[in-house]
Protein backbone atom coordinates (compact mmCIF):
# COMPACT_ATOMS: atom_id res chain seq x y z
CA UNK A 1 0.00 0.00 0.00
CA UNK A 2 1.16 3.40 -1.19
CA UNK A 3 2.07 6.08 2.04
CA UNK A 4 -0.38 8.58 2.49
CA UNK A 5 1.30 11.93 1.86
CA UNK A 6 1.59 14.75 4.19
CA UNK A 7 -0.35 18.27 3.17
CA UNK A 8 -0.37 19.32 6.49
CA UNK A 9 1.90 22.13 5.78
CA UNK A 10 0.28 22.43 1.73
CA UNK A 11 -3.07 21.85 2.30
CA UNK A 12 -3.50 23.74 -0.93
CA UNK A 13 -2.30 20.42 -2.42
CA UNK A 14 -4.73 18.19 -0.77
CA UNK A 15 -7.29 17.31 -3.02
CA UNK A 16 -9.50 16.42 -0.84
CA UNK A 17 -8.64 19.45 1.65
CA UNK A 18 -11.68 22.15 1.75
CA UNK A 19 -10.72 25.85 1.26
CA UNK A 20 -11.55 28.12 4.44
CA UNK A 21 -12.20 31.01 2.20
CA UNK A 22 -13.29 30.65 -1.46
CA UNK A 23 -13.47 34.03 -3.76
CA UNK A 24 -15.78 32.89 -6.63
CA UNK A 25 -15.74 34.81 -9.73
CA UNK A 26 -15.25 38.45 -7.37
CA UNK A 27 -15.37 41.95 -9.52
CA UNK A 28 -16.21 45.18 -8.20
CA UNK A 29 -16.92 48.06 -10.11
CA UNK A 30 -16.77 52.21 -9.40
CA UNK A 31 -18.27 53.36 -12.27
CA UNK A 32 -16.99 52.51 -15.13
CA UNK A 33 -13.29 50.77 -13.39
CA UNK A 34 -13.14 47.83 -12.22
CA UNK A 35 -10.89 47.68 -9.42
CA UNK A 36 -11.21 43.38 -8.71
CA UNK A 37 -12.17 41.91 -11.97
CA UNK A 38 -13.67 38.90 -12.09
CA UNK A 39 -11.17 36.81 -9.40
CA UNK A 40 -10.94 33.58 -7.99
CA UNK A 41 -8.84 32.48 -5.26
CA UNK A 42 -8.83 29.75 -2.21
CA UNK A 43 -7.44 29.90 1.05
CA UNK A 44 -7.05 27.03 3.84
CA UNK A 45 -7.24 27.01 7.21
CA UNK A 46 -3.89 28.45 9.16
CA UNK A 47 -2.33 30.24 6.17
CA UNK A 48 -0.79 33.06 6.38
CA UNK A 49 -1.47 34.29 2.36
CA UNK A 50 -0.04 37.74 1.04
CA UNK A 51 -1.92 39.62 -1.48
CA UNK A 52 0.87 41.56 -3.42
CA UNK A 53 0.76 44.17 -6.01
CA UNK A 54 1.41 47.80 -6.53
CA UNK A 55 -0.67 50.98 -6.04
CA UNK A 56 -4.03 50.43 -7.74
CA UNK A 57 -4.19 47.20 -8.44
CA UNK A 58 -7.25 46.43 -6.34
CA UNK A 59 -5.61 44.02 -3.48
CA UNK A 60 -6.96 46.41 -1.13
CA UNK A 61 -10.45 46.52 -2.39
CA UNK A 62 -10.33 42.31 -2.20
CA UNK A 63 -9.37 43.16 1.42
CA UNK A 64 -12.31 45.35 2.21
CA UNK A 65 -14.77 42.73 0.46
CA UNK A 66 -13.57 40.49 2.55
CA UNK A 67 -14.73 42.32 5.45
CA UNK A 68 -17.67 43.20 4.16
CA UNK A 69 -16.96 47.47 4.21
CA UNK A 70 -17.33 46.65 0.31
CA UNK A 71 -20.00 44.41 -1.35
CA UNK A 72 -19.16 42.32 -4.88
CA UNK A 73 -20.51 43.86 -8.25
CA UNK A 74 -20.40 39.66 -8.78
CA UNK A 75 -19.43 36.98 -7.57
CA UNK A 76 -19.13 35.42 -4.12
CA UNK A 77 -17.23 35.11 -0.80
CA UNK A 78 -17.42 32.13 0.97
CA UNK A 79 -16.07 32.02 4.86
CA UNK A 80 -16.10 28.38 6.39
CA UNK A 81 -18.54 27.39 4.06
CA UNK A 82 -21.28 30.43 4.87
CA UNK A 83 -22.01 32.69 1.85
CA UNK A 84 -20.83 36.42 3.37
CA UNK A 85 -22.36 38.70 0.71
CA UNK A 86 -24.31 39.72 2.53
CA UNK A 87 -23.54 39.79 5.96
CA UNK A 88 -22.57 42.62 7.93
CA UNK A 89 -18.71 43.17 8.80
CA UNK A 90 -19.75 43.14 12.77
CA UNK A 91 -21.38 39.93 12.56
CA UNK A 92 -18.63 37.80 9.93
CA UNK A 93 -15.88 36.01 11.50
CA UNK A 94 -12.96 38.23 10.88
CA UNK A 95 -11.41 41.09 11.97
CA UNK A 96 -8.77 43.30 10.56
CA UNK A 97 -6.12 45.80 11.38
CA UNK A 98 -5.41 48.63 9.16
CA UNK A 99 -2.30 50.64 8.48
CA UNK A 100 -2.71 52.87 10.72
CA UNK A 101 -3.26 51.09 13.94
CA UNK A 102 -6.34 53.73 14.71
CA UNK A 103 -5.46 53.24 18.41
CA UNK A 104 -7.87 55.23 20.76
CA UNK A 105 -4.96 57.98 22.51
CA UNK A 106 -6.90 58.58 25.24
CA UNK A 107 -7.24 54.80 26.07
CA UNK A 108 -4.35 52.90 27.82
CA UNK A 109 -2.38 49.80 26.04
CA UNK A 110 -4.91 47.29 28.16
CA UNK A 111 -8.13 49.83 27.92
CA UNK A 112 -7.26 49.63 23.92
CA UNK A 113 -7.15 45.89 23.93
CA UNK A 114 -10.07 45.16 25.96
CA UNK A 115 -12.40 47.60 23.73
CA UNK A 116 -13.78 45.26 21.35
CA UNK A 117 -14.52 42.55 24.05
CA UNK A 118 -16.79 45.30 26.25
CA UNK A 119 -18.79 46.48 23.27
CA UNK A 120 -19.40 42.56 22.40
CA UNK A 121 -20.75 42.24 26.52
CA UNK A 122 -18.13 39.67 26.85
CA UNK A 123 -18.40 38.86 30.83
CA UNK A 124 -15.39 40.37 32.80
CA UNK A 125 -13.70 37.68 34.30
CA UNK A 126 -13.31 36.33 30.55
CA UNK A 127 -11.81 39.94 29.24
CA UNK A 128 -9.41 40.20 32.11
CA UNK A 129 -8.12 36.59 31.53
CA UNK A 130 -8.13 37.38 27.86
CA UNK A 131 -6.90 40.93 27.33
CA UNK A 132 -4.20 39.67 30.00
CA UNK A 133 -3.11 36.30 27.77
CA UNK A 134 -2.91 38.41 24.28
CA UNK A 135 -0.74 41.21 26.10
CA UNK A 136 1.33 38.53 27.22
CA UNK A 137 1.46 37.09 23.96
CA UNK A 138 2.81 40.14 22.18
CA UNK A 139 5.37 40.97 24.92
CA UNK A 140 3.62 44.00 26.21
CA UNK A 141 2.92 43.31 30.13
CA UNK A 142 5.12 46.21 30.98
CA UNK A 143 3.26 49.10 28.92
CA UNK A 144 -0.27 47.72 30.09
CA UNK A 145 -0.92 51.51 31.61
CA UNK A 146 0.79 53.29 29.25
CA UNK A 147 -0.77 55.34 26.41
CA UNK A 148 -0.61 55.09 22.24
CA UNK A 149 1.76 58.50 22.80
CA UNK A 150 4.04 56.66 24.90
CA UNK A 151 4.92 53.91 22.77
CA UNK A 152 7.32 53.17 19.93
CA UNK A 153 5.86 52.27 16.17
CA UNK A 154 6.65 48.23 16.66
CA UNK A 155 4.75 48.35 20.30
CA UNK A 156 2.06 50.55 18.77
CA UNK A 157 1.86 47.77 16.10
CA UNK A 158 1.50 45.27 18.50
CA UNK A 159 -1.47 46.75 20.58
CA UNK A 160 -3.08 46.87 17.01
CA UNK A 161 -2.61 43.17 16.48
CA UNK A 162 -3.42 42.51 20.09
CA UNK A 163 -6.57 44.29 19.97
CA UNK A 164 -7.81 42.49 16.75
CA UNK A 165 -6.84 38.96 17.76
CA UNK A 166 -8.18 39.06 21.29
CA UNK A 167 -11.75 39.12 19.78
CA UNK A 168 -10.40 35.28 18.27
CA UNK A 169 -11.38 35.43 14.86
CA UNK A 170 -11.32 32.93 12.58
CA UNK A 171 -9.56 35.51 9.91
CA UNK A 172 -7.41 38.13 10.70
CA UNK A 173 -7.45 40.51 7.64
CA UNK A 174 -3.89 42.87 8.24
CA UNK A 175 -3.77 46.18 5.40
CA UNK A 176 -0.15 47.06 5.11
CA UNK A 177 0.58 46.02 8.61
CA UNK A 178 4.20 47.35 8.85
CA UNK A 179 4.09 49.94 6.38
CA UNK A 180 5.02 52.41 8.98
CA UNK A 181 7.88 50.55 10.14
CA UNK A 182 11.80 51.67 9.64
CA UNK A 183 13.28 48.78 7.83
CA UNK A 184 15.16 47.25 10.49
CA UNK A 185 11.61 47.02 13.01
CA UNK A 186 9.86 45.82 9.93
CA UNK A 187 12.00 42.76 9.53
CA UNK A 188 11.84 42.30 13.71
CA UNK A 189 8.36 42.11 13.20
CA UNK A 190 7.85 40.14 10.82
CA UNK A 191 9.19 37.34 12.52
CA UNK A 192 7.09 38.08 15.61
CA UNK A 193 3.62 38.17 13.29
CA UNK A 194 4.87 34.81 11.95
CA UNK A 195 5.13 33.63 15.74
CA UNK A 196 2.16 34.76 16.64
CA UNK A 197 0.07 33.55 13.70
CA UNK A 198 1.62 29.83 14.34
CA UNK A 199 1.01 29.82 17.49
CA UNK A 200 -2.74 31.05 17.72
CA UNK A 201 -3.42 28.92 14.14
CA UNK A 202 -5.55 32.00 12.88
CA UNK A 203 -5.45 32.73 9.21
CA UNK A 204 -3.87 35.81 7.85
CA UNK A 205 -4.42 37.71 5.31
CA UNK A 206 -1.97 40.64 4.55
CA UNK A 207 -2.60 43.16 1.88
CA UNK A 208 1.56 44.59 0.96
CA UNK A 209 3.05 46.32 -1.75
CA UNK A 210 6.67 45.13 -0.36
CA UNK A 211 7.63 42.52 -1.77
CA UNK A 212 10.55 41.56 0.59
CA UNK A 213 7.56 41.10 3.13
CA UNK A 214 5.50 38.82 1.22
CA UNK A 215 8.13 36.41 -0.01
CA UNK A 216 9.47 36.14 4.23
CA UNK A 217 5.77 36.32 6.09
CA UNK A 218 3.79 34.02 3.24
CA UNK A 219 2.65 30.26 2.91
CA UNK A 220 1.79 31.69 -0.63
CA UNK A 221 1.35 34.70 -2.30
CA UNK A 222 -1.67 36.12 -5.11
CA UNK A 223 0.87 38.92 -7.20
CA UNK A 224 -2.37 41.60 -8.42
CA UNK A 225 -2.26 43.67 -11.47
CA UNK A 226 -4.70 45.72 -12.84
CA UNK A 227 -7.59 43.75 -10.83
CA UNK A 228 -6.43 40.25 -11.56
CA UNK A 229 -4.17 37.57 -9.95
CA UNK A 230 -1.21 37.23 -12.40
CA UNK A 231 0.17 34.10 -10.53
CA UNK A 232 -0.56 32.37 -7.08
CA UNK A 233 2.07 30.30 -5.42
CA UNK A 234 4.57 29.59 -2.51
CA UNK A 235 7.74 32.33 -2.56
CA UNK A 236 9.94 29.98 -3.76
CA UNK A 237 7.53 29.31 -7.07
CA UNK A 238 6.71 32.97 -7.54
CA UNK A 239 10.35 33.94 -7.94
CA UNK A 240 12.20 30.57 -8.96
CA UNK A 241 9.46 30.37 -11.62
CA UNK A 242 7.79 33.31 -12.73
CA UNK A 243 4.91 32.50 -15.23
CA UNK A 244 4.94 36.22 -16.99
CA UNK A 245 7.03 39.39 -17.48
CA UNK A 246 5.20 41.38 -15.00
CA UNK A 247 5.62 39.14 -12.28
CA UNK A 248 9.86 38.23 -13.03
CA UNK A 249 10.04 41.94 -12.98
CA UNK A 250 7.39 42.80 -9.76
CA UNK A 251 9.04 39.88 -7.87
CA UNK A 252 12.99 40.93 -7.26
CA UNK A 253 15.26 41.93 -10.35
CA UNK A 254 15.55 40.25 -13.35
CA UNK A 255 17.32 40.62 -16.56
CA UNK A 256 15.14 39.97 -19.79
CA UNK A 257 16.21 39.23 -22.76
CA UNK A 258 13.83 38.91 -26.07
CA UNK A 259 14.73 35.97 -28.56
CA UNK A 260 13.26 33.09 -29.97
CA UNK A 261 13.44 29.34 -30.09
CA UNK A 262 16.13 27.67 -32.10
CA UNK A 263 16.45 24.71 -31.17
CA UNK A 264 13.61 22.41 -28.90
CA UNK A 265 14.44 19.26 -27.76
CA UNK A 266 13.30 16.77 -24.92
CA UNK A 267 15.42 17.79 -22.23
CA UNK A 268 16.45 21.41 -23.59
CA UNK A 269 15.98 24.67 -25.34
CA UNK A 270 18.00 27.00 -27.01
CA UNK A 271 16.70 30.58 -27.14
CA UNK A 272 18.71 33.00 -29.71
CA UNK A 273 18.76 35.99 -28.20
CA UNK A 274 19.75 39.48 -30.99
CA UNK A 275 19.61 42.03 -28.50
CA UNK A 276 22.21 41.56 -26.63
CA UNK A 277 23.53 38.43 -28.57
CA UNK A 278 24.06 35.80 -27.39
CA UNK A 279 22.54 31.92 -26.91
CA UNK A 280 20.68 30.44 -23.92
CA UNK A 281 20.71 26.93 -23.33
CA UNK A 282 18.17 26.13 -20.86
CA UNK A 283 18.20 22.22 -18.97
CA UNK A 284 14.30 21.39 -19.83
CA UNK A 285 11.91 21.02 -22.95
CA UNK A 286 9.21 23.13 -23.67
CA UNK A 287 5.85 22.74 -25.36
CA UNK A 288 6.31 25.35 -28.02
CA UNK A 289 7.19 25.36 -31.81
CA UNK A 290 10.62 26.67 -32.95
CA UNK A 291 10.84 30.57 -33.82
CA UNK A 292 8.49 31.16 -31.56
CA UNK A 293 9.22 34.37 -30.19
CA UNK A 294 10.08 34.11 -26.15
CA UNK A 295 11.81 36.33 -23.50
CA UNK A 296 14.52 35.21 -21.11
CA UNK A 297 14.43 36.07 -17.22
CA UNK A 298 17.53 35.65 -15.35
CA UNK A 299 17.87 37.02 -11.74
CA UNK A 300 21.19 38.68 -10.72
CA UNK A 301 22.38 36.40 -8.32
CA UNK A 302 22.53 33.56 -10.64
CA UNK A 303 25.15 35.18 -13.17
CA UNK A 304 28.98 34.92 -12.62
CA UNK A 305 31.12 37.71 -13.06
CA UNK A 306 34.93 37.23 -14.08
CA UNK A 307 37.90 38.56 -15.44
CA UNK A 308 38.79 35.02 -16.65
CA UNK A 309 36.32 33.96 -20.10
CA UNK A 310 34.91 30.50 -19.21
CA UNK A 311 35.71 27.16 -20.73
CA UNK A 312 32.94 25.84 -23.11
CA UNK A 313 31.67 29.15 -23.51
CA UNK A 314 29.39 29.24 -26.81
CA UNK A 315 25.84 29.33 -24.65
CA UNK A 316 25.33 30.96 -20.94
CA UNK A 317 28.06 33.19 -21.92
CA UNK A 318 27.97 36.77 -22.79
CA UNK A 319 31.22 39.58 -22.61
CA UNK A 320 31.01 43.47 -21.59
CA UNK A 321 32.15 46.06 -19.90
CA UNK A 322 31.72 47.51 -16.08
CA UNK A 323 29.25 50.59 -16.15
CA UNK A 324 28.64 50.84 -12.61
CA UNK A 325 29.39 49.44 -8.84
CA UNK A 326 27.38 49.20 -5.74
CA UNK A 327 28.88 47.89 -2.31
CA UNK A 328 25.79 46.92 -0.11
CA UNK A 329 28.19 45.06 2.55
CA UNK A 330 27.26 41.70 2.26
CA UNK A 331 27.11 41.73 -1.29
CA UNK A 332 28.12 44.15 -4.49
CA UNK A 333 25.96 44.93 -7.45
CA UNK A 334 27.34 45.15 -10.93
CA UNK A 335 25.77 46.65 -14.02
CA UNK A 336 27.86 45.75 -17.05
CA UNK A 337 27.36 47.05 -20.46
CA UNK A 338 26.70 44.41 -23.12
CA UNK A 339 26.43 45.03 -27.24
CA UNK A 340 26.03 48.85 -27.14
CA UNK A 341 23.98 49.60 -24.05
CA UNK A 342 22.05 46.69 -23.04
CA UNK A 343 22.70 46.62 -19.13
CA UNK A 344 23.08 43.17 -17.43
CA UNK A 345 22.85 43.35 -13.44
CA UNK A 346 24.99 40.88 -11.55
CA UNK A 347 24.66 40.64 -7.44
CA UNK A 348 27.56 38.95 -6.04
CA UNK A 349 28.55 37.93 -2.34
CA UNK A 350 31.44 39.67 -0.93
CA UNK A 351 33.53 37.21 -0.04
CA UNK A 352 36.04 37.54 3.07
CA UNK A 353 39.29 39.88 2.34
CA UNK A 354 41.22 42.69 3.54
CA UNK A 355 39.01 45.98 4.52
CA UNK A 356 41.92 48.18 2.14
CA UNK A 357 42.03 45.24 -0.32
CA UNK A 358 41.25 46.51 -4.15
CA UNK A 359 37.87 45.28 -5.84
CA UNK A 360 38.46 42.06 -7.57
CA UNK A 361 36.70 43.47 -10.47
CA UNK A 362 36.83 47.26 -10.76
CA UNK A 363 35.24 50.05 -13.10
CA UNK A 364 35.67 50.34 -17.00
CA UNK A 365 36.95 46.57 -16.42
CA UNK A 366 36.12 43.81 -19.86
CA UNK A 367 34.61 41.40 -17.52
CA UNK A 368 32.49 37.66 -18.70
CA UNK A 369 29.33 36.87 -17.37
CA UNK A 370 28.12 33.11 -17.58
CA UNK A 371 25.54 31.25 -15.92
CA UNK A 372 23.66 27.67 -15.73
CA UNK A 373 21.40 26.06 -17.76
CA UNK A 374 18.88 25.96 -14.72
CA UNK A 375 19.39 29.50 -14.17
CA UNK A 376 17.10 31.22 -16.65
CA UNK A 377 13.38 31.33 -17.41
CA UNK A 378 11.77 31.01 -20.81
CA UNK A 379 8.64 33.22 -20.78
CA UNK A 380 5.91 33.24 -23.52
CA UNK A 381 3.71 36.63 -22.38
Amino acid sequence: MAEALDYTDRPWLDPEAEPFIKVQSVSKHFGDFTAVDSVDLDIYKGELFCLLGGSGCGKSTLLRMLAGFETPSSGTILIDGQNMNDVPPYERPVNMMFQSYALFPHMTVWNNVAYGLRRDKVPKSEIQQRVDEMISMVELDQFAKRKPHQLSGGQKQRVALARALVKQPKVLLLDEPLGALDKRLREQTQYELMNIQEQLGVTFIVVTHDQEEAMTLSTRIAVMDTGRFQQIGTPTEIYEFPNSRVVANFIGNANMFEGRIIENGPDHVIVESNDPKCEFFVDHGMSIQEGTKVWVALRPEKVRISKESPANSSANTIRGMVHDIGYLGGTSTYRVQVDGDHMIEITSPNMMRPRDASPPIDWDEEVYLSWDASSSVVLTK
